[in-house]
């Protein structure tokens, strides 16, 4: 005689106890990568990149040492990872304001908070520092920095100050040419807040709000 199958099993669904394990894991798993990368912050941050060990990583993690390599190939993968996961989501914010049609001094205003509040004021910074230290000397860093973060913000600029050029917002075609020329204070900041921060604190909002006023040709304070 069959059995009479349960609603759950007729629907094709695990009743909920079946799925609560691997959901656990997954979990438990997403939770000891992120430890990982928030280790592995601390010591390239530390110790820079060629001198950090992933025996002072898993420490830091507070794993053994082998279960990086569960997540991670080697130590550069896990440099890399890092990067991602850090800056990815701000590159999102420049490449979707690069899509918003408001006017490019309101559209500056918010790349000014973007970039003081989401990068300088948070240790996204240390990463590219350890970028600006380390780049020379490993070219696969500097080259992956750039595929995967650098471009894809110049591209995002360079589509903004396009689009403030031919509206006749913005007066010097140099911009568009040399996107790096707004990023220059970012890496002012960053090196200066790295170097001097102690000696003389520098306010970095002011600065890139200088920087705006300089750039759209208008009186300080934001008028």
């Amino acid at each position: 005689m069959p059995t009479k199958s349960s609603p759950a099993s007729r629907s094709g669904k695990q009743p909920a106890h079946a799925v609560k394990p691997r959901n656990a894991r997954d979990i438990r798993s997403a939770a000891r990568r992120e430890s990982i990368l928030a280790g592995a912050l601390e010591e390239f941050s530390a110790r820079g990149f060629e001198a950090a060990r992933l025996d002072d990583v898993a420490k830091r993690a507070g794993v053994a040492k082998g279960t990086i390599y569960l997540y991670f190939a080697d130590k550069e993968t896990l440099f890399q990872e890092l990067v991602r996961s850090m800056l990815t989501p701000l590159i999102g914010h420049f490449e979707t304001l690069a899509t918003v049609d408001v006017p490019f001094p309101v559209l500056a205003e918010r790349l000014v908070g973007l970039v003081s509040h989401e990068l300088i004021a948070s240790r996204r910074k240390d990463i590219i520092r350890l970028i600006i230290s380390e780049g020379t000397r490993f070219p696969a860093i500097a080259d992956f920095y750039y595929r995967e973060v650098l471009s894809r913000v110049f591209a995002a600029l360079q589509q903004i100050l396009q689009r403030a050029l031919d509206r006749g917002e913005l007066r010097h075609r140099g911009f568009v040419a040399f996107p790096q020329l707004l990023g220059a204070p970012v890496l002012v900041a960053i090196v200066w807040t790295s170097l001097f921060e102690k000696q003389a604190p520098l306010d970095v909002r002011a600065m890139l709000q200088a920087h705006l006023d300089i750039l759209l040709d208008r009186d300080g304070g934001g008028s």
